[in-house]
């Protein structure tokens, strides 16, 4: 059996211990019921506990090395292996109802694969896997903690974020030069912000700009100089201190005054560049 050598270029660091992988399988036991799209299985470490979970189980590996590895080792993934960049992937034609994500995902995009999942919360009730344990210390960051940041807001206004265990570096292959953590992400019973979207990501994206000033210095690039309710005690806080619900009352601020004045919402297109 020929192994798949881990590559660079791709950010691959193949888990060794068995007991983890487990345990990141376990983190979907609550969701038999749904498909499970698992990203960058690899040589299917995690891939094995999965299919012994019992769940109705799709991949997707970019790397083709491990492609063929899986179609060798893995019958009963055939027809279900997806030879293609998950970030590129059409995730509405894949899945017609809900599905879960899991994966211990490439730490070079992280954030960006949770920015799609994201883009689906609607479809997605549960996502866990293994990241860089700085990332996760950013999902799972209440306010007031450092790690607390524009991530953290975004996603915890749409799920619970559990920070389950960290990983030593010593049980991959290459060894990271980071730990790692093992995150579970569920999604929350909020239907709607009640607020312009597309305001809430530029609040947030413009007050942690300049994180450590407060909202009355690091809002003035949306909201000017000439504003007239910097008094406001909102105002008096740092971005790390709000949660979601006040960011939602801080964007409601920000639009009525926009709209009020005529002025321009700067777009958000691509979340990936925020964080």
């Amino acid at each position: 059996m020929r192994l798949v050598k881990p590559k660079k270029s791709l950010g691959q660091h193949f888990l060794k211990d068995l007991s983890i992988a487990r345990r990141i399988a376990e983190t979907l036991s609550d969701y038999k019921h749904l498909p499970v799209l698992e990203i960058g299985p690899g040589m299917g470490v995690l891939t094995t506990f999965l299919l012994e979970e019992g769940h109705d189980l799709s991949v997707v590996e970019l790397d083709r090395e491990s492609v063929a590895y899986l179609n060798e080792n893995f019958p009963a993934l055939a027809g279900r292996i997806l030879a293609e960049d998950f970030l590129k992937l059409d995730l509405e034609t894949l899945f017609e109802g809900p599905f879960c994500v899991i994966g211990n995902y490439p730490y070079n995009i992280s954030s960006q694969i949770f920015f799609k999942v994201l883009d689906h919360k609607e479809k997605v009730p549960c996502c866990s896997g293994m990241i860089q344990k700085e990332v996760a210390e950013r999902l799972a960051s209440g306010p007031g903690k450092k790690a607390y940041g524009i991530l953290s807001v975004l996603l915890q206004a749409w799920y619970d974020i559990e920070y389950l265990f960290t990983v030593d570096a010593s049980v991959f292959n290459p060894p990271p030069k980071v730990q790692s953590a093992v995150i579970r992400m569920v999604r929350n019973k909020r239907e709607s912000l009640g607020c312009d979207e597309k305001v809430f990501k530029s609040v947030i994206k413009t007050s942690f700009n300049q994180r450590r000033k407060t909202l009355r210095n690091s809002m003035k690039p949306l909201l000017g100089k000439d504003f007239p309710d910097y008094a406001l005690p909102i105002f008096d806080k740092r971005p790390e201190q709000l949660s979601v619900e006040q960011f939602i009352e801080l964007t409601h601020i920000t639009d009525a005054y926009l709209k009020k004045t005529g002025g321009q919402v700067p777009v958000v297109s691509d979340l990936s560049e925020i964080e």
